[in-house]
């Protein structure tokens, strides 16, 4: 057991927070903490790592655990580059190394005892060198920053000119390094492409330790957790299974206590009708049936009422005017700044009635092309053919269409000044702000609450033509869904940037992938798009291929060259795996005749030879680190 909480309590003044948070981790579960957008998750966080004390319950932690947590945001900022920042993880391995250096040098001096001593201590500290893959640590750090979606031009920008998604990225990179026994993650996607969101599952389904994670990315918590926590009410329930088994366990728990409720109180009424009954006959016998009914009705264990489901989001989507057939046509474009080229041929065409989703790694540019869609932006070349009746409808991820100033009504009053007060709202009602609440400054508001207020000035606008930027980003997994329902509802057209692979899945019709050289679509949602992805992985044109030859072909003798390049490739990488197997056996075997024969008696009394030995294995250990280096890189290309 990594930990144990025991009737977690939290209150700030006189609002609770937690009332009865109860749950164990396990060595190495992978369990999710979920619930409502301030249901107090990351509350939870701050008790397990100790910034907080819960005001009542316990907290119970394994002798020696060893947490570490990764806050949604990080302001660090330091002169460090992100390559040093990684590499200051292995600073006592880094020592160990050093120490190892000094016990070389000062065995090219020694003899006799002395000498056998240093080299019993040395020999003690390459063991833990070893142990703690102390030869691995730039294979590491090279892999956790690739990974994380870092190209290795950036790998020497300093901390302080990273924007804060990329120090958030670098501090999950130093904490995976870094291998605590229980990771706490806090939103760990929320700045990763679909690519580094892929290698961060891989990464912690085989990692060693425990991983407790608060995320709204639910294809993410399907990959990676077996355990799901829910945070609702004030209280938790644990789930044995992933998010999907969550929800549907969810569903039926909850349809089952409706049921028995509702049972129970027909029952209920039964037996008052009863005794009612008995009582209008006045006599004597009458009376005693009657309290002896009302007795056992007393004694009835009552079944409580399933508890009242937070709020959700209720979205009409409706164009106020339709569009033609043709909606958007995209031809040829390209874009540059300061003579740096992003992007260039990008072509598509949106139809209408498309629900179509843009992916594509980091800083590829798809939110500048939404800009120059916008006229935000001149393109370098290219052109955009706009469809009749066109009417578009825009959500910034940074919500860059709200004024910070003006109260939340204000806002919209003044953005849509036809409208009135009961239009306003209604919709606004609809996002969960009533009362009071729409008269809040958005200079106040949550980032999530800031998003429901763009997404409102979206619906009132009556677009047929839907831009949208990372619309999930700030929503629950409930406002997510209805968010969901909306959009497939829709009866306009969308075009969406998303890393949120189960939106896309419940929303795409066709993904574009973009590229610095090209767009390219695939037919269906993201299995569909994944699943044909990883098809035409398993080609070969990419490989030792002429563009001619590159170009998709259909005759059988260009399937059979396809497939014997392939196989002929599958070989080569077989044969060089082979290889470096044998050399690393071979190299590790020189390496243990050096230590044995580092160990004989006479060669601790010659210490020319003994250190002339020291020098071989010091090298046979550099080598066995570049033959570990090239046979890990072949087998990630695997």
């Amino acid at each position: 057991m990594l930990l144990m909480c025991s009737d977690l309590k939290k209150s700030f003044g006189v609002d609770e927070i937690l009332t009865n948070v109860s749950f164990i981790l396990e060595d190495r579960e992978k369990a999710a903490l979920v619930g409502v957008n301030g249901a107090g998750k990351t509350s939870i966080f701050r008790m397990l790592t100790g910034e907080w004390q819960p005001d009542g319950g316990s907290i119970t932690r394994a002798t020696g655990l060893q947490i570490g947590y990764l806050p949604q945001t990080t302001s660090y900022a330091g002169q460090h580059t992100m390559y040093d920042e990684l590499d200051s993880v292995f600073e006592p391995l880094r020592q160990t190394e050093r120490l190892m250096r000094e016990l070389e040098r000062d065995m090219s001096t020694q003899s006799g005892n002395e000498l056998e001593a240093t080299m019993k201590k040395y020999d003690k500290l390459t063991a833990e060198f070893e142990k703690k893959r102390g030869f691995e640590i730039q294979s590491r750090i090279r892999g956790t920053l690739k990974g994380l979606g870092f190209t290795e031009s950036q790998w020497q920008q300093p901390m302080q000119e990273l924007s804060g998604g990329q120090r958030t990225r670098v501090a999950l990179g130093k904490l995976l390094l870094t291998e605590p026994d229980l990771l706490l993650l806090d939103e760990p996607t929320n700045h990763l492409d679909i690519e580094s969101i892929i290698w961060l599952e891989e990464y912690l389904q085989s990692y060693d330790g425990g991983v407790l994670i608060i995320s709204h990315d639910r294809y993410f918590l399907d990959k990676t957790t077996t355990k799901t926590i829910e945070i609702e009410n004030k209280k938790s329930t644990v789930y044995n299974g992933n998010y999907s088994f969550y929800t549907a366990q969810k569903a039926i728990n909850r349809e089952t206590a409706q049921r028995q409720f509702d049972d129970q109180q027909k029952e209920i009424k039964r037996q008052e009708a009863a005794i009612k009954t008995i009582r209008s006959f006045k006599t004597e016998a009458a009376l005693i049936r009657a309290k002896s009914r009302e007795k056992l009705l007393d004694k009835m264990e009552r079944v409580d009422a399933p508890e009242i489901l937070p709020d959700q989001i209720r979205i009409n989507l409706t164009p106020k005017t339709q569009t033609g057939k043709d909606v958007l046509s995209i031809d040829a474009l390209s874009m540059a700044f300061d003579d740096k080229e992003l992007f260039e041929n990008v072509s598509f065409e949106l139809k209408k009635g498309d629900k179509t989703v843009l992916v594509g790694p980091n800083g590829v540019g798809k939110t500048t092309l939404f800009k120059i869609i916008l006229g935000k932006h001149e393109p370098k070349s290219g052109t955009i053919r706009e469809g009749a009746n066109l009417h578009i409808g825009y959500y910034d991820q940074v919500n860059q269409n709200l004024t910070l100033e003006k109260t939340i009504f204000d806002d919209l009053a003044d953005t849509y000044p036809t409208l009135t007060q009961t239009e306003i709202r209604n919709v606004l009602g609809a996002f969960l702000f009533s009362g009071d609440d729409v008269f809040k400054p958005i200079s106040m508001l949550s980032g999530g609450e800031r998003g429901r207020v763009s997404m409102a000035k979206i619906i009132l606008g009556g677009a047929n033509l839907l831009i949208l930027d990372e619309p999930t980003n700030h929503l629950d997994m409930f406002s997510k869904n209805v968010m969901e329902q909306a959009l497939r509802n829709f009866p306009g057209t969308i075009l969406c940037i998303s890393h949120d692979r189960y939106f896309i899945n419940n929303i795409a019709t066709k993904i574009l992938e973009m590229n610095p050289s090209c767009i390219t679509e695939y037919a269906g949602n993201y299995d569909d798009y994944y699943a044909e992805k990883q098809k035409r992985a398993n080609r070969v044109e990419d490989f030792a291929m002429s563009p001619a030859e590159s170009k998709p072909q259909s005759t059988a003798k260009n399937e059979w060259q396809r497939k014997k390049e392939m196989e002929s490739l599958e070989r080569k990488r077989k044969s060089r795996i082979e290889r470096l197997e044998n050399s690393i056996k071979e190299v590790e075997e020189k390496i243990a005749d050096r230590d044995a024969r580092l160990a004989q008696d006479e060669v601790g009394r010659n210490a020319e030879l003994a250190m002339e030995l020291l020098e071989e294995k010091y090298e046979l250990e550099e080598r066995l680190l570049e033959l570990y280096t090239e046979h890990m890189e072949i087998m990630s290309e695997i």
